[in-house]
């Protein structure tokens, strides 16, 4: 389960602090990615250099940290919270224990708890009678009652001398925690065991080898979709045209290069319990592809085109029942009307619209302002394309 999952794994100001360094690495083992980030107060028992080292990736410790631009630091906690599928704290102290129960976010540690749309396994570790405290009790009764994932310290020998409940456990329970949370996460979901069919990216309709007709969609909206779908249970299917980013893990993908490609894919797939139709599909396409490059000299500069095939128009004629179909609407102008009429033509049950003309929205950017639609239901996201992505999705979901 922990194959290509993300991980940030919270090192708080413990002694145990050192045996995260043992758990980073089995985290590693087990195919896991793992950032770091630690309080200040754990940074006196480990060097950051040390996860920084084994992780290959900068540890967060301060919101502000010197020498970096205000863009790369006090925002770390959402885009790291956005990134990843389980956050593990361990060893987590009574301090930041109490932190988290009350959701006080001063360092990195505690707002990227805040900030995380994942699962948070917590492992508190103190000495002495700390962890019988009424305090403490109290504090592991609201973190239960939050939601939050809680792995019980071991009983030992402890750092004062003294024997009691305290000791982190060892780091295969954890692993073996983790993996049950992510198990849990996965089968509680509300698209455990649907497949989810979803499209992404551009399309390219070639004149000759080498021109093409296509557009600037960098596919992050629909990848965010397909994240988002996952996260919640789902078998997803991902087929997208060219894009540069990376593809996501834990979906199975398809590439494709044109509308008819495209459409062939799609057929294959069109039984899934939800589909989403995030690509941005080429309306037309030229009459005729010339199989060597058009030389300009002599040549017609006359282009042909003929209409590509309406996916989710077929998609809305051929729809199974109890099955979902959204669509996407990308307007310049009269965006809610169109993408109105988009939906009743198209038979879909949703359409999430969006306008180019927004500066924080549309292709290649990394936010996006949608509008979600149907028959009665007009609701506007705005965020992060991950963000977007989880909000649609759960409102649609209900």
């Amino acid at each position: 389960m922990l194959s290509g999952k993300r991980i940030i794994l919270g090192v708080t100001g413990g002694i145990a602090a050192y045996k995260a360094a043992f758990l980073l690495r089995a985290y590693q083992k087990a195919g896991a990615e793992v950032r770091v980030t630690m309080t200040p107060a754990a940074t006196r028992f480990v060097g950051v250099e040390t996860f920084s080292s084994l992780s290959k990736h900068e540890v967060a410790v301060e919101v502000f940290p010197e020498n970096h631009a205000a863009t790369e630091s006090w925002t770390q906690h959402i885009s790291w919270g956005e990134w990843s599928d389980l956050f593990v704290v361990a060893p987590c102290t009574a301090n930041t224990l109490a932190k988290i129960a009350h959701g006080i976010s001063d360092n990195m540690l505690t707002a990227t708890v805040l900030a995380a749309r994942c699962p948070l396994l917590i492992c508190p570790t103190m000495d002495g009678e700390m962890y019988e405290a009424p305090a403490v009790q109290t504090n592991l009764e609201t973190i239960h009652d939050l939601g939050y994932y809680l792995l019980e310290p071991d009983e030992g020998y402890l750092a004062s001398g003294l024997e009691g409940k305290g000791r982190l456990p060892d780091v295969f329970k954890i692993l073996d925690k983790s993996n049950q949370v992510i198990q849990k996460e996965k089968s509680d979901g509300p698209l455990s065991g649907k497949k989810v069919l979803v499209t992404a990216g551009p399309t390219r309709e070639h004149i000759d080898p080498v021109r093409f007709i296509s557009n600037p969609s960098s596919g992050k909206m629909g990848f965010a979709m397909a994240e988002a779908a996952r996260n919640l249970g789902g078998e997803v299917t991902l087929i997208h045209g060219h894009v540069t980013i990376p593809k996501p893990y834990g979906i199975s993908t398809v590439e494709i290069e044109s509308a008819a490609d495209l459409f062939e894919e799609v057929k294959k797939e069109s039984d899934a319990d939800v589909v989403i139709m995030a690509a941005a599909v080429s309306d037309f396409t030229p009459q005729e592809k010339k199989q060597q490059k058009i030389k300009k000299e002599g040549a017609n500069t006359d282009l042909h085109l003929i209409r590509t095939q309406d996916i989710l128009a077929w998609l809305g004629e051929h729809k199974k029942k109890g099955q979902q179909l959204i669509g996407f609407a990308m307007e310049t102008e009269d965006l809610l009307k169109n993408a109105r009429s988009k939906l009743e033509k198209k038979k879909a049950d949703w359409i999430v619209a969006n306008s180019i003309s927004d500066p924080d929205a549309g292709f290649q950017s990394d936010t996006n302002r949608v509008h979600l639609i149907n028959n009665r239901t007009n609701k506007e996201y705005k965020g992060s394309k991950k963000e977007v992505a989880n909000r649609v999705l759960q409102k649609i979901l209900g």
